[in-house]
């Protein structure tokens, strides 16, 4: 049974710094590539960042220069290192594998 724990959310202020982590299992983890998605109220998942197998990574561009993600084979674990962080960036963050099994997710609040 593939699942997802996904954890590291929080209230943050404008500009501050997150990092999400995301446990995998139920998979062969270090062949998939991993991907995080985000969900604002009101609007559609959105792809926010990948990473192959092979350690090439891919951003929204609204998120470039400012999250990395990054993955520990070892630990069957994904991250997201989120910095200077903006109200726009509220949402729940969810990692996946295939698209197909979710998490729960973690919140995100972006606020003063």
């Amino acid at each position: 049974q593939v699942q997802y724990a996904e954890s590291g959310g929080g209230l943050v202020q404008p500009g501050g710094s997150l990092r999400l982590s995301c446990v995998a299992s139920g998979i062969i983890f270090r062949i998939y590539a991993m991907y995080w998605y985000r969900q604002a109220p009101g609007k559609q998942r959105e792809l926010v960042a990948n990473i192959t197998s092979g350690i090439s990574t891919n951003y929204l561009d609204s998120v470039k220069g400012r999250f990395t993600i990054s993955r520990d084979n070892a630990k069957n674990t994904v991250y997201l290192q989120m910095n200077s962080l903006k109200p726009e960036d509220t949402a729940v963050y969810y990692c996946t594998a295939d698209g197909r099994n979710w998490g729960q997710g973690t919140q995100v609040t972006v606020s003063s």
